[in-house]
């Protein structure tokens, strides 16, 4: 079965000795609220390199959280310095650790994420709805929150009496720079950002197309889980580290980010109209099959409405999502 990396692999920049790099969540290495093209790396890496990222919930403040009902041995010790010390904020409002440059990126390449391993670091999560946001806003118009208890042993979050939600770990930002200077770090579009797209667990590979020199990778805004459409704008926001590996493949030229699971192919499109995004992703979908699977044109519309299943992302980040997932099984091993 030919996975989605192969044909990347024979231009890819690996060298000989990869390195471990640990990046910690402080007031200076994380970004509040942005992507930006003209931002300081807060560290360099070459393709190949593992790094482990330390991040922080959008829960807000540790004055908020413990108002919420959150005991304060539980919020992890780093999240007050991060919200006394950082003046550098907005557009946007997720706190992104980053940005790790990688040495051999540059515009017209790919950057490989593997998602190796995504630990929970806190013992509870968030949700909440905001008045004006959301996909109802008009039907909820005041604010409303909850803390959710986690067990991380089990890997369950204790909604309510009788509500158990299956934890499965996630960043929901994941992005590069865009060219230019800052952006809003709420809505996602060809430099990834923020996906909210929870089939981006670990064993998950993700590709992003690279728009300015050392690519500048953030990561944040942690779930537990979520489901899709993230309809009140929030997942079980949580705290997370992530261990990502980065591999540089050069010349490749993606358009939208791409995706790869143990079990799936995923493209996606990002718009401010839920019929366009539909149809970038869809669009990505067929040519991912023409060049990597080698159909024609007529049997890729025809496999992505017999096989693919297009799912809605997220409704509520300013560009909503959407991604094609197309099933590994039914392309047949060469044995068979």
């Amino acid at each position: 079965m030919r996975r989605l990396a192969l044909p990347l692999l024979a231009l890819a920049c690996s060298p000989l000795f990869a390195a471990d790099y640990v990046l910690p969540a402080t007031p200076s290495t994380v970004a509040w609220g942005y992507y930006s093209g003209l931002a300081k790396p807060a560290l360099t890496v070459h393709s190949g390199d593992t790094v482990r990222m330390q991040t922080l919930s959008t829960c807000g403040s540790p004055e908020r959280m413990i108002e919420r009902g959150v005991k304060p041995e539980q919020i992890p010790p780093y999240t007050a310095a991060i919200y006394e010390e950082v003046t550098d904020k907005g557009p946007g409002g997720h706190i992104l650790t980053g940005p790790v440059a990688i040495a051999e990126a540059e515009p017209g390449d790919v950057l490989e994420v593997q998602i190796l391993k995504v630990d929970l670091d806190a013992d509870f999560a968030c949700n909440a709805f905001g008045l004006g946001k959301g996909f109802l806003p008009m039907d909820y118009p005041y604010s409303g929150s909850k803390i959710i208890p986690l067990d991380r042993k089990n890997m369950i979050g204790h909604f309510g009496p009788g509500i158990e939600i299956p934890l499965r770990p996630f960043f929901g930002s994941m992005g590069v720079a865009p060219a230019g200077g800052k952006i809003d770090s709420a809505p996602p579009f060809a430099h990834a950002g923020n996906l909210d797209n929870k089939e981006l667990v670990a064993g998950t590979t993700l590709y992003i197309p690279v728009a300015v020199k050392g690519a500048l990778f953030e990561a944040g805004d942690g779930h537990a889980a979520q489901g899709n459409g993230e309809v009140d704008i929030t997942a079980l926001e949580t705290y997370l580290s992530g261990t990502f590996r980065f591999v540089v493949h050069k010349n490749r030229h993606l358009v939208w980010p791409r995706a790869e699971t143990p079990t799936h192919y995923i493209s996606m499109g990002f718009s401010k109209d839920l019929k366009e995004a539909t149809e970038l992703a869809l669009r990505d979908m067929i040519k991912f099959l023409m060049e990597e699977k080698h159909l024609s044109r007529d049997d890729a519309y025809m496999l992505s409405s017999a096989a693919v299943d297009m799912e809605i992302t997220q409704l509520v980040d300013g560009n909503v999502g959407v991604h094609a997932m197309c099933p590994k099984r039914i392309f047949a091993s060469p044995h068979r």
